[in-house]
This record gives C-alpha cells, structure tokens and sequence, in this order.
C-alpha cells in the first residue's frame, strides 16, 4: 500500500467534502486596469486574460494569488504568482485560501476548470467566466496531509514529464525545419522543364465559406444534430489537417446559411493566421474566412495542390496588408502561381512529403504522438489521485 493510500485510508476512508471555490478563497476578485495599461518595460507582473504575464510599473496585489483569464481564446488558464503584481480587469484573482494547500488547488483547477467553463458558457458566444460561476465551482477538500501527498506525487511527475516533452519539442522543432528544408527543396521544381506554371484560377474552382450574421447570435450554435463548424482557429497551425475538434458547433437552423464542405476537401484561411490549409477530415460547415476548394480544372493530386498552396502562403502572407489582422482578397489569390509537374511526378512528392508530415504532425504517430502520449499519462493519473467520493458536510 503506497503511502498515500494509508494516509486515505486512516484520514478518509468514507470520502471527502466538497466545497464551493467562494468558501476556499477569501477573495475572489478581478483586476482594475485596461491592457493598455502595458509597458514594455514594467517592474512589476501584469496578469491579462493571454497565457503570459505582462509588465506594468505599478502594483495592486502583493500575496500569494492564482490568477484565472476570465474570457477569449486563453478562457480559464492558470497563472500562479506570489509577490507584488497587477491584473487586468477580466483576470480573476484567488486569493487569502482557506482548507487547501495552493498547489493541490492549483492542480485541480488546471484539470477540470476549463471544461467547467466550457460546459457553462452561454453557446454561440465567445467563452468568459462570469464570477458566480467561478465561485459556485466545485473541489474535493481531503485532509492537508493527504492534499500534500498528492501535490508531492503530481509535482514529481509534472517535472518528469516536462523533461521528457522538453526533449521531445526540440527534436520535433529540428524535424520540421528539415521537413520545410526538403519541402520547399521538392516543390520549388527549379530547373525543371516538364513543369507548367499556373495560377490558382486556372487550376481550381474555389467559393469562401459563409455563416449568418450576427456571429454572437446563440440560434446559431448547438443543438440536436450540430455539425462541426470551422474557423480559421480550428485549422491547425501544421500538417493540413482541423483540429481534432472545433470550437463551435453549427445548429441546424444556421445550416442552410452556411457552406456544407464534405470530408477530404482542400480548405484555405484567407484572413488572420492566412495560409493555413488542411484537407478536412471530417464533414463540416466553413466560415467566410476560409477558401473552399470544389472542382480542379486540370489533373492534380490533391494532396500535391494542397502542400504548394501551403508553401505559396509561407512566402506570400508576410506582403499580405493589414497590421493585426492580415487579408488576401480572392482576386490576389486566384492569381498566385504554382508548379505543375506530370502527375506520376506529383505523387512521388507527394508520398516524400507524407512520411515526413506523419513524422512531424501526425497526432497517431511520430513524435507529436509521444507527446500527446505524455501528456495523457499525466491526465490519467492526476484524474485517479484527484477523484474522490463526495460525503456530506
């Protein structure tokens, strides 16, 4: 029996209580300042709703505090500080802990407070935490004995698989560069006198996605039979494919307003992170800021399009206007200009290029794969040290 099985045992045989985050926390507050209030060389920590603190040059906190991102992409990550700092007005900051150790709370919220959040957003619109909902969350409270085993147990292994990821994330860096070194090297057709240049235009025939108006509207999202809907940020940043899940679910009322793409089409974003591509998936609904290949006028593998179309982009998005968020129009795109060489020598390409793909991007195998693996271990075993049977208070 492992030593945090006798301390359950003698300290909680018949489980635990639960308590509400306001009962833990005597302070549940958020910050008072604008993110403008950022300099680029401030003495003290500013706290955004971005994963990564700022600096700022004045304080309004001095404790030992976990601060919480109260809405956008970053919606419910976790910042832990001690000391003096600032935070924005949509951070939440916990504070004055009562019945926890810090780092066995730190450890829960950054396991479940995320898919709380996701589960009591209000759908359609962009994800944010309102303080009730933030208070009213829920955690096991055992004994401090117990609490410290655990933390003991799931820093250890935190660190381990930081290492490991460590090593890994360099070898997987050095891949891809020698993956975009060998790509741009096989598709660049330099030299080459069995090649025709053509624009996009002449290749294929393409339409941008749609959704209705307004996006925050909730008819739109959810519901019986919800589709995956795909914007620019459910495209993954490599390896042509979506993410394994979108952010939002289309309904069926806002079907009919959008644009039905069938698995295997070739996808391109056109505004923000441009030039990101995929070949989808699964079936889904797009949003006007992707191009959405439907017929090729000429013979072209797929695949081959799709990797040169991806590399065009990584030359082209940087002359693309705009400051924060860049545009291609569909007339500057249509006129983009690729090589095509024979098809029998655009699936040698193609079959090259796949091996290294798998290797650098393929969530089933390669490298990202250990990674994820990793990364499931640690899940697996913090759930099994952090699940507990509720008793009453």
């Amino acid at each position: 029996m492992s030593k945090l099985d006798e301390l359950i045992a003698e300290l909680c045989p018949d489980g635990v209580e639960y308590k509400n985050l306001k009962e833990i926390c005597g302070t549940i507050t958020t910050g008072k300042l604008n993110a403008n209030a950022m300099v680029e060389n401030g003495k003290y920590a500013f706290f955004t709703c971005d994963a990564t603190p700022f600096r700022i040059d004045s304080y309004a906190f001095d404790t030992e505090a976990i601060l919480v991102s109260g809405n956008g992409s970053q919606v419910g990550h976790i910042n832990y500080y001690k000391g003096k700092f600032n935070a924005y007005q949509r951070t939440y900051v916990l504070s004055n802990f009562n019945y926890t150790d810090v780092k066995y709370l730190l450890h829960y919220l950054k396991g479940y407070l995320r898919d709380y959040i996701m589960v009591h957003s209000k759908k359609g619109s962009v994800p944010y935490i309102t303080l009730p909902m933030l208070q009213n969350f829920k955690i096991p409270i055992p004994p401090l004995p117990v609490q410290q085993e655990i933390v003991r147990i799931l820093d250890n292994f935190t660190e381990l698989i930081a290492e490991l990821t460590a090593e890994l994330t360099a070898e997987l860096t050095a891949r891809r560069k020698q993956y975009e070194y060998y790509r741009d090297l096989l598709l660049a057709m330099d030299g080459k006198t069995d090649v025709k240049w053509m624009t996009i235009g002449e290749i294929a025939s393409y339409r941008r996605g749609s959704f209705p108006q307004p996006y925050g509207d909730s008819r739109w999202y959810g519901g019986i039979n919800a589709m995956p809907f795909v914007q620019v940020a459910d495209v993954a940043e490599s390896g042509m494919r979506l993410n394994e899940t979108t952010k939002q679910q289309i309904s069926e009322l806002a079907m009919p307003k959008s644009i039905f793409v069938p698995k295997g089409t070739v996808i391109v974003s056109l505004q923000g992170s441009i030039g990101r591509v995929a070949i989808t998936q699964y079936d889904s609904y797009v949003d006007r800021t992707l191009a959405i290949f439907e017929q090729y006028k000429i013979d072209i593998d797929k695949r081959y399009f799709a990797y040169q179309i991806e590399r065009k982009f990584s030359m082209e998005k940087e002359l693309a206007r705009g400051s924060t968020i860049k545009t291609i129009t569909k007339e500057e795109f249509t006129k983009f200009k690729i090589p095509v060489p024979p098809i029998e020598e655009q699936e040698r390409i193609v079959a090259i290029l796949d091996r290294f793909d798998a290797l650098c991007n393929d969530l089933t195998s390669g490298l990202p794969a250990e990674i994820e693996a990793r990364q499931k271990q640690y899940e697996y075993y913090r759930d099994k040290l952090l699940s507990f049977k509720e008793v009453s208070s």
